[in-house]
This record gives C-alpha cells, sequence and structure tokens, in this order.
C-alpha cells in the first residue's frame, strides 16, 4: 500500500472564544461535539486527507457533475423546479463552514443560472445564489479541498469539497461570455465576509509534509 505513504494531512484549526476574550468551559464541550461530527463528515466525504479523490468518471476523462441523484431526489427536484431551474451542472455534497465556525453537510447545487445550498438532514434550502451575484472562487496554491465564495452584495461563503476544481470549473464555464464571469483567486490567505459585520481570514501553510489551515475572525476598523 505504498501509495498511502504520500498522504499529506490537512490540519484546521477554528479560533473561538467566549465574549471576554477567554475560555468557555460550555462551548469547550460544545467545540469537542462539534469535531466528533465533523470527523464523521470528514471521513464520510473524505474532505481534509489532503488527497483529491480519484473518482471513476475520472478514469474515463470526464466529469459526472450530478453525484446525487438530483432527478431521482423529489425534494431537490421540486426545489429547482420552484425556481425554474432546469440545468443541472453540478451537484455534491460539501462542509459548510458556518459564521461561528461549525462544520455541516450540505448539498451544494449549481445550474445555469443559480447555486443552491440545501441541508440534507432537515430537508431545508439554506441558501440560494445568483451566479450574476458571485464576483470570484477563492482557492489556495496547496492540495486541499477548501474554496470561498466571494458574494459582494450579500455575504460568502467558506466550503470544503474533494472536487472543488471541477466545482471552480463549472463556475467559469457557466458564466463565461457573461456580462461578470467568476474570477479565480489564487492564494495562500484570503479574507472572506462569513457574516454582514464578521470578516474572516484563512490561512494556509505546509508544515511537516502536511497543509495547516488556520481560519481566524478580523476586527473590522
Amino acid at each position: 500500500m505504498d501509495r498511502f505513504k504520500n498522504m499529506r494531512k490537512l490540519q484546521v484549526e477554528v479560533e473561538e472564544e467566549n465574549g471576554d476574550g477567554g475560555y468557555d468551559g460550555e462551548k469547550a464541550l460544545e467545540a469537542q461535539n462539534e469535531v466528533a461530527e465533523a470527523k464523521e463528515v470528514a471521513e464520510e466525504l473524505g474532505q481534509f486527507t489532503g488527497l483529491k479523490v480519484r473518482r471513476r468518471a475520472a478514469l474515463f476523462g470526464e466529469c459526472k457533475g450530478d453525484y446525487v441523484g438530483v432527478p431521482s431526489d423529489p425534494f431537490l427536484h421540486r426545489i429547482l423546479t420552484k425556481q425554474g431551474d432546469i440545468t443541472v451542472l453540478f451537484a455534491d455534497k460539501v462542509v459548510k463552514f458556518t459564521g461561528s465556525g461549525k462544520m455541516k453537510k450540505h448539498i451544494l447545487l449549481i445550474t445555469d443560472f443559480a447555486i443552491y445550498l440545501v441541508d440534507p438532514d432537515a430537508d431545508v434550502l439554506k441558501r440560494r445564489i445568483a451566479l450574476a451575484a458571485v464576483e470570484k472562487i477563492c482557492l489556495s496554491k496547496f492540495d486541499d479541498n477548501f474554496f470561498a465564495l466571494i458574494v459582494p452584495t450579500e455575504y460568502d461563503c467558506l466550503m470544503a469539497s474533494t472536487r472543488k476544481t471541477e466545482i471552480a470549473n463549472v463556475l467559469i464555464e457557466a458564466t463565461k461570455g457573461a456580462s461578470e464571469e467568476i474570477e479565480v483567486d489564487f492564494s495562500n490567505r484570503f479574507e472572506y465576509n462569513a457574516a454582514d459585520d464578521m470578516v474572516k481570514e484563512v490561512e494556509f501553510e505546509e508544515v511537516n509534509g502536511g497543509i495547516k489551515t488556520r481560519i481566524t475572525k478580523k476586527e473590522i476598523q
């Protein structure tokens, strides 16, 4: 099993503190539970190994696009039909980071008009973002799975997916020729608006053969 020897581990640090800037025991316990849930999510999706998952479709040089079976899912089909979207360009499970730093499983849908984020456990549409509202997608220069959608008129979205390259390509192709094409920004440090009044910085660093990702809250001047 030599192919596993070069596996690069990805560490994720999310800065959290109480209102006084100190340590909160109750939050620490809650964080432990969230870490356990996040670990389960990571194991299920393979998000944080630092290696791209070699998809069956990739072996044949093509992208499947829909990895969750949208046509056979009544709820997802109903969401798109209600919005008048019928062309699914991409659909897959992702991990989304909330403003408080929690990691939650979501289904990411991309059509030729919009991006949808769906809670698969509650069958709830959490967010719809028009493609025209997305300014750019931020990626690091490392082989990690993080990406951020920058939406200036709303708030941004940090996610992780083993198919982030495919997601970026889909978004680029979907807006090609439009008045506002989505840009791709490669940087090992970038900021995103986790909420209307909250800016966070994501920093990537190569440490001991692995990738360390630090997410910190920035003070708004």
